[in-house]
C-alpha cells in the first residue's frame, strides 16, 4: 500500500484537476464545493457528484447517478482506475457523471 504522504499528493492533484474543470462551467449550471477530503459538484437540478477520499484503503470514491465507484491509483499509467476492473478511469467517470446531471461538457484544463 502506498504511504500516506504520496496518497495525499495524488488526491490533492486529482481534486485540483476536478475543481479546475468545474470552474470552466457556469455556476448556474454546476456549483463546486471543496471541504478537504471531499469535492461536491451540484447541478442546477440539485443532483450531485461527490468525490471523496477513502484514506484507510488509499482510494478515491465517487458517487453519482446512482452509482458508487472506488478508484485505486495505478502507478503504471498514472491514473486512478476502478477497483473492480471495469475499465473506468476517475477523471472520465467524473466527466460522464457531470455531463449526465448537467448536459455540459466537463473539460479538464490542459
Amino acid at each position: 500500500m502506498m504511504d500516506e504522504a504520496r496518497y495525499n499528493q495524488l488526491v490533492s492533484a486529482a481534486f485540483k484537476r476536478i475543481l479546475a474543470a468545474a470552474d470552466t462551467i457556469d455556476p448556474d449550471i454546476l456549483e463546486a464545493d471543496s471541504t478537504g477530503d471531499m469535492v461536491t459538484l451540484t447541478a442546477a437540478s440539485r443532483e450531485k457528484c461527490i468525490v471523496n477520499t477513502q484514506r484507510a484503503v488509499r482510494q478515491i470514491w465517487v458517487a453519482g447517478q446512482g452509482q458508487g465507484i472506488h478508484f485505486d491509483y495505478d502507478a503504471a499509467t498514472g491514473t486512478w482506475k476502478d477497483d473492480k476492473g471495469r475499465g473506468l478511469e476517475l477523471m472520465s467517470f467524473v466527466a460522464d457523471v457531470v455531463r449526465g446531471i448537467t448536459g455540459a461538457d466537463f473539460v479538464y484544463p490542459g
